[in-house]
């Protein structure tokens, strides 16, 4: 093998929470994540060239050791110990700085890529031990599904999927820095904590209802008090039919859960004809159930 191209596909968080700080700076989360069919596309070639290239079809994205698919690659080659080189070419469907883990889901589809392609025979869970050392995001990108994260989000507990659910996406016209969202983030001041461990039976007995009721994300009022077009976004994404809105990650990403396809795109037509937003998207949840069962 040659060549492969895979689909990196994002993320959104039904809940986050954040429940300490650690010494190094970084915060103990616990979280309930979802992939979503939302993806990047991502070709891979190896080369026998000794050089790392990156193409993109975002002309202002870094194509060097900035991006993290770069890094990927890097990582990947001295933990094999290989001296090929590698051309990826990455066409970004999902929005940059959005809260989709759009670059974490790039690296991960890299590591599982290359590792098909070099035969390498590393385990899924030999690749996540990889991945977060580029991001906290990465072992989850690996693995999929309907997952609790733990730890910086790093501790994963895979859960039963998700039903097929039909998801909106609306980022408005900014981009947010993860950082400087915890940075802004005093855990004491929190008001309301998901409700994780009933969400979690929830998820088991597919109580969607419950489910999406419930879903709370405690870097909402952070991110909406740097940027209150956010909570305009959920609120209108509720006043154009969606039976639940939330933020995702840090933000700015606001996603609408949509009881079905044509309430889905008409709302999607709103925020993108008479909102004005460039950047709105339907998609789903991912049932890997669902695609068994076709095959």
């Amino acid at each position: 093998m040659e060549t492969i191209t895979l689909r990196a596909k994002a993320k959104i968080n039904i809940s986050l929470d954040v429940i300490g700080k650690r010494e190094n700076g970084y915060h103990d989360l616990r979280m309930i994540m979802q992939t979503i069919n939302l993806y990047d596309t991502i070709y891979i070639k190896k080369t026998k060239s000794p050089k790392i290239q990156i193409n993109t079809n975002i002309p202002w994205l870094p194509i060097d050791d900035k991006n993290i698919a770069y890094q990927a690659v890097q990582v990947f080659l001295e933990e094999a110990n290989l001296k090929y080189g590698v051309y990826i070419d990455i066409f970004k469907r999902i929005p940059i700085s959005a809260g989709l883990a759009g670059g974490s889901t790039d690296a991960a589809a890299v590591l599982v890529g290359l590792n098909k392609i070099f035969r390498t025979g590393f385990s899924k869970r030999k690749l996540m031990e990889i991945g977060v050392k580029l991001g906290a995001d990465v072992p989850f990108c690996i693995l999929r599904g309907t997952v609790l994260a733990e730890g910086i989000g790093e501790v994963l507990t895979p859960l039963p999927s998700i039903p097929y659910t039909y998801i909106l996406l609306a980022k408005p016209n900014i981009s947010v820095s993860t950082a400087t969202v915890y940075q802004a983030l005093c855990i004491s001041s929190i008001k309301v904590h998901p409700k994780t461990d009933e969400l979690i039976n929830a998820i088991k007995c597919k109580d969607i209802k419950f489910i999406f009721s419930n879903m709370e994300n405690v870097l909402q009022e952070v991110t909406i008090a740097m940027y209150p077009e956010i909570e305009k976004i959920k609120k209108e994404m509720l006043n154009q039919g969606a039976i639940a809105s939330m933020m995702s990650g840090s933000g700015p990403t606001v996603f609408g859960v949509y009881k079905n396809n044509n309430d889905v795109i008409k709302a999607a037509n709103y925020f993108k004809e008479i909102y004005g937003l460039k950047e709105v998207y339907v998609t789903s949840t991912y049932y890997p159930e669902a695609i068994r069962a076709r095959a």
